[in-house]
């Protein structure tokens, strides 16, 4: 379909029948992911052969936009993080993120080469675009707002935010292999790609988020300047966080998730013994007084910067899981209908099993071994993989177990979400 003007009438049907029907799916098994991706097949090759995308000759286009996505949602998930470092909750996502991570790559690889019979690279590097989380599909389970001190919901948002950092360095091992990257050794890229790239990462992106806050925040309580358009401030830090990280060979993703935590850090710090009721109060405030005060200014900030951050993060779902959906019918694989249950069932259970035995009660990390939801991020290693390198008919396997898998968590995952969770608190209810 060529014709611009039909495009935007159905890009703008969409839109509108999402804010229409956003109360009906709310009392439905539904989520609007599993809506775009129905939309997505409709368009797709499959009934109406209007969005026909492939994920070897489109693979560019599909980085810049999965990037774009996974960006603004890990800037949202460390937003949502009102915490303290030195609180004991940081310390579960913080496990799940490293020693789940690792061992899920592993158990992928053992099963892509045992079972798919694929070499040790690209097991590896299947492993590592489906072993992280998703923070963009995982809105069901994460925390809700910024003081929500749910301990289930805080480790899946944190271990989304920083998962899709963590698995990069397994990424680029499994193109090292693969002879599609370089690589010198396991030692030299754990000391590079693990521990170094890490760091400066984790590093530049506290230090953009603390002074971009603390300068924004003096130069709007002291000399009442540079109010409003937090929408450009948001988008500025994440650039300038991710950009930096890279310049100086970080990780960006986990530049732009400690340049969220550290701007709700800050927040933390100078809303200072401001109570709860008016934090939350300044958050939702919308006057030009809010955002000067100097007890309401850094609650409102952060406030203003999480909801059109979250409103970001709605219009890349609705964008990505569309091309997922308009994909899925020319990238179906037979094997990701076993190949998926053996991932959400048996080897994501078993993965964070050592990381939450002494946090969690059972029921508790029986749902955090369900909800790790496959999404944009795998979507995103998938199409980084491609342009640096990928090929051959490994390449077509690794691409059509990729969309698949994320296809049927999308739904796996949104048909149960709600159920769960409301079972949860009225089990927690009654248990109070």
């Amino acid at each position: 379909m060529h014709d611009p003007a039909l495009w935007y009438f159905l890009i703008g049907a969409l839109l509108l029948a999402v804010l229409l029907g956003n109360s009906l799916l709310q009392r439905l098994p539904l989520t609007p992911a599993m809506l775009y991706l129905g939309v997505g097949v409709v368009l797709g090759p499959a009934v109406l052969d209007w969005l026909r995308l492939d994920a070897h000759t489109d693979a560019a286009l599909l980085e810049r936009a999965a990037e774009i996505a996974v960006l603004v949602s890990l800037f949202t998930s460390g937003l949502k993080l009102r915490v303290p470092l030195s609180d004991s909750r940081w310390r579960l996502p913080l496990l799940l993120a490293t020693v789940s991570m690792a061992i899920t790559v592993g158990l992928i690889a053992v099963a892509a080469m045992t079972l798919l019979h694929m070499s040790l690279g690209a097991a590896i590097l299947l492993g590592a675009i489906l072993a992280p989380t998703d923070p963009v599909l995982a809105s069901g389970v994460q925390v809700r707002e910024a003081h929500d001190r749910d301990r289930l919901r805080f480790a899946l948002t944190g271990e989304a935010g920083m998962n899709d950092g963590t698995a990069f360095p397994f990424v680029m091992l499994g193109l090292g292999l693969l002879g599609a990257g370089e690589y010198h050794g396991l030692a030299h890229w754990f000391a590079f790609e693990g521990l170094w790239k890490t760091f400066a990462g984790l590093l530049t992106g506290a230090l953009c988020g603390s002074f971009v806050t603390r300068l924004v925040l003096r130069l709007r309580t002291e000399h009442r300047q540079a109010v409003g358009l937090d929408n450009f401030l948001a988008l500025g830090l994440i650039a300038l966080s991710y950009g930096l990280a890279e310049l100086v060979h970080g990780w960006g993703f986990l530049a732009v998730f400690a340049a969220g935590v550290a701007l709700r850090a800050t927040e933390r710090r100078s809303s200072g013994l401001l109570p709860m009721e008016k934090v939350r109060a300044a958050e939702e405030a919308s006057a030009r007084v809010a955002a000067t005060d100097p007890h309401a200014a850094p609650a409102h900030m952060a406030g203003a910067v999480l909801s059109f951050n979250e409103q970001l993060d709605r219009i890349c779902e609705l964008t990505l899981v569309l091309l997922v959906g308009a994909m899925l019918s020319s990238h179906l694989h037979p094997a990701a209908l076993w190949f998926a249950p053996l991932l959400f069932f048996v080897i994501r259970p078993f993965a964070i099993a050592p990381s939450v035995r002494r946090s969690l009660p059972f029921a508790e990390a029986a749902l955090i071994g369900w909800f790790g939801i496959r999404g944009i991020g795998s979507l995103y290693y998938l199409a980084f993989a491609l342009t640096h390198g990928l090929g051959g008919k490994e390449a077509t396997v690794i691409a059509s177990l990729t969309i698949t898998t994320v296809a049927i968590s999308i739904v796996a995952h949104g048909v149960s979400v709600d159920a769960l969770m409301l079972r949860r608190a009225r089990a927690r209810a009654g248990a109070r």
